[in-house]
């Protein structure tokens, strides 16, 4: 039975006190499969953060049964996953063994997670949560997060967390190049104007450069040891923002001026995270940042013939790509944004593929290391709307529970909790 968590909120406490009377037996361990028998996978994450939250530890299980989460019984325990609707199963010692000896012979690994990660989003003042998947999956599986933006990032904040999203935002100053269709709607003008005084209140003469700060800004939190997981068009304007480094890239409907002449001789590749060689788009009416984005390909095979796969990864070697790939399936469906997927051919040789359209050079998903950090790419907007056009009504998850593209979402989420393997008893 799930209860509402709005009749708790109204001040019910009987009704909590009937929920822990009626409560079975504790049994030693409870596991939450994240096979096709689990009812709603994206909730499962919420409860292995709410654990986390209360000092316990989860144990995450690569590869088995679609990624499983197992933590000690209790009452707060059964009662926060029946709140949730989260499906979970009663394991004695006798079954822990069982499940440690198939772990143990197969590709499969046991990840002991320590503490809830501290998460901020990245995202202005005037953003919806309904415009961001990421915000949309963590408030649905309830998972708690600070917003911060420029003024946050360059003052130093930060530092005090330990994972930063970065979704629909652009690091080039060009107001997500929506100039050719968008430029005279009111949201359009107010978004400029807005930038525009931020960056002058920051002490910026342009927002471009302000932007350019603010990816550098990121770029020293990850070499530091901080996780990055950006989606949709921060995954490339803020690389493209990177290898321009004080130089001016934008044309000028967004700045007033024109582009610097000898751009690509101060061009450095070596500052991005996972993308070179790439060519710019410099017409303000093209809605593209550069030849990086794989969109016009995914357009073509359309919602029906549009999907890619995850690739598998040795769990007791590569723990950590099979962490951010953990799926009740392996084939998903494809979804569109302003960046949708990376052609493999710009990719630094470091950067791990972790999803792939099959027989094509799109990547969908990747990961990779930067000094003590680490970054993930998921392109793509919003897994369960397709296209997702300026001013679609937001998407309700209570619809798509299972999720499989918001999965990939909520693996990262937990990723940093992740500090050392357990030890095997």
């Amino acid at each position: 039975m799930r209860v509402p968590r709005h009749l708790l909120r109204a001040g019910l406490p009987g009704l909590l006190a009937t929920l822990l009377l009626a409560a079975p037996a504790v049994a030693q361990y409870l596991l939450v499969p994240m096979d096709l028998s689990q009812t709603n996978h994206l909730r499962a994450y919420g409860q292995a953060y709410h654990t986390l939250q209360a000092g316990e530890k989860v144990s995450w299980l690569l590869n088995y049964r679609g990624g499983s989460f197992l933590m000690r019984d209790s009452e707060r325990a059964r009662l926060d996953a029946r709140l949730l609707d989260v499906r979970f199963e009663e394991i004695g010692e006798s079954d822990l063994a069982a499940i440690h000896q198939t772990i143990a012979q197969e590709n499969m690994e046991e990840v002991l997670l320590e503490k809830p990660p501290r998460i901020a989003v990245y995202s202005p003042s005037y953003a919806q949560p309904w415009d961001d998947a990421v915000t949309l999956a963590l408030t649905y599986a309830e998972i708690s997060y600070d917003v911060v933006f420029d003024p946050e990032v360059l003052s130093g904040r930060l530092q005090e967390y330990d994972w930063l999203h970065l979704h629909h935002e652009d690091f080039t100053g060009q107001y997500g190049k929506f100039y050719g269709v968008f430029h005279l709607e009111p949201w359009y003008i107010q978004q400029k104007q807005y930038n525009e005084e931020l960056a002058k209140a920051l002490g910026f003469d342009t927002v471009w450069q302000l932007k350019q700060a603010v990816a550098a800004t990121i770029l020293q939190y990850v070499e530091q040891g901080g996780f990055l997981f950006a989606m949709c068009s921060a995954t490339d304007t803020i690389d493209i923002a990177l290898a321009y480094l004080g130089v001016d890239i934008v044309p000028s409907p967004f700045d007033g001026d024109g582009l610097d002449a000898d751009r690509e001789s101060r061009r450095d590749d070596a500052r991005t995270f996972a993308f070179e060689g790439f060519t710019l788009v410099t017409n303000p009416l093209i809605y593209e940042f550069s030849n990086i984005d794989t969109s016009d390909y995914a357009q073509l095979r359309g919602p029906v013939g549009d999907y890619f796969t995850l690739f598998s990864f040795a769990a007791k070697y590569d723990p950590v790509p099979t962490m951010l790939t953990q799926c009740h399936v392996n084939v998903v469906n494809g979804f569109l944004g302003q960046t949708t997927g990376f052609h493999q051919r710009f990719l630094k040789k470091h950067v791990i593929v972790l999803a792939q359209v099959e027989g094509t050079d799109e990547v969908k998903y990747l990961h990779g290391h930067r000094g003590l950090g680490t970054f993930t790419f998921l392109g793509g907007h919003d897994p369960e709307d397709y296209q997702h056009r300026v001013g679609d009504p937001p998407t309700d998850l209570d619809l798509y529970p299972t999720s499989p593209g918001y999965r990939l979402i909520l693996n990262n989420v937990l990723f940093p909790a992740a500090r050392k393997k357990p030890q095997k008893t």
